[in-house]
């Protein structure tokens, strides 16, 4: 899951980010309005983060641009501001899901998991080759064996098995798992991947097609 958190307060957004992240989470971070905007454009996000009140472009800007350009983004808001009125406001800006502060960090995990799978229509168990996988309690069993799993050895497989046979691409599974200070030219992707199918065991499950990507 790839996850774009705009938010002003400093010390804030780094702690929420460190927390997706060691949840398996790609978070790329905004500290306003304006440089969201931009970020949501350049880059696929399954779900924005986004904080109300934000300098440059507030937060119900924001919020009515990514509804109104961003058909397959969910939005969170954030915010201090947590009276029913200003739920129901963000609510009607197009946000899909209203988190006031403070909060507690496992209900923020649980509410973003909820909002990439409505936004991908995916089901939270996934199933495909013998392979299942838990994705709120982020376990994978192979023919009812547990297989423990890096946070980006799931965040990889989540993709795979969400692809539904489908091939993926390198960069597809970069821009998916990692975040924007991720390098498109390390072996990252590969390493993650071969280490993910020795994991998984035999009969290999996980297919490389050269030159167009992997499949499950």
């Amino acid at each position: 899951m790839r996850v774009l958190l705009i938010e002003d307060e400093t010390v804030l957004a780094e702690q929420i980010a460190d927390g997706l992240r060691d949840q398996g989470m790609a978070v790329d971070l905004a500290a306003d309005g304006l440089d969201g905007l931009h970020k949501a454009g350049a880059n696929r996000y399954d779900v924005v983060v986004l904080d109300r009140d934000l300098p440059l472009v507030h937060g119900d800007q924001v919020c009515t641009a990514l509804a109104a350009g961003h058909a397959d983004v969910r939005i969170l808001m954030l915010t201090a501001a947590g009276e029913a009125a200003d739920r129901v406001a963000g609510l009607t800006l197009g946000a899909d899901d209203y988190l006031p502060k403070p909060f507690v960090f496992d209900e923020l995990v649980l509410r973003l998991r909820a909002l990439a799978r409505r936004a991908h229509n995916a089901p939270r168990l996934l199933r495909r080759a013998g392979l299942s996988f838990d994705t709120a309690r982020r376990v994978v069993t192979r023919d009812g064996r547990i297989i423990p799993l890096t946070t980006k050895e799931l965040a990889v497989l989540e993709i795979l098995m969400t692809a539904d046979g489908a091939v993926v691409s390198a960069e597809d599974l970069l821009e998916g798992a990692w975040d924007e200070h991720a390098d498109p030219f390390t072996a990252t992707v590969r390493v993650t991947v071969a280490r993910l199918r020795r994991k998984l065991g035999d009969p290999p499950l996980i297919e490389t097609l050269v030159g167009a990507g992997y499949r499950l």
